[in-house]
């Protein structure tokens, strides 16, 4: 599956817009979607440092319209944990020498309060 299949919409709702200070953003997924998939896709698509995902299956409501009875679908949603602090690493390379990389990672994403 391709990112853009796989990250359908943002949430953007009280609860949401108040995780946004600890890193936390929340998404419509694809229902086949694992947290693996999500976490590559919002990596790619948003160019930040996913640490953690956690899933929800919401169940549909039950509509009513006059005499009939239907159900909405289940749908998706993911909470995305990202780095707020992404840093130099550094590690120990061969005869002992410190080496830094730096990747260019943002630390938010503001496309999300554009939606």
């Amino acid at each position: 599956m391709r990112p853009e299949d796989i990250i359908l919409e943002p949430i953007v709702t009280e609860k949401s817009n108040d995780g946004l200070q600890a890193g936390k953003y929340t998404f419509k997924v694809n229902k086949k979607a694992t947290k693996v998939d999500i976490a590559n896709a919002v990596q790619k698509l948003f160019s930040v440092k996913v640490v953690n995902v956690n899933t929800i299956t919401v169940k549909g409501k039950e509509k009513r319209v006059g005499v009939h009875v239907g159900k909405t679908s289940d749908w998706k949603k993911a909470i995305v944990t990202i780095d707020t602090n992404p840093g130099d690493k550094t590690y120990l390379a061969k005869g002992g020498k410190e080496t830094k990389i730096s990747k260019k990672y943002k630390d938010s994403i503001e496309e999300f309060m554009g939606a």
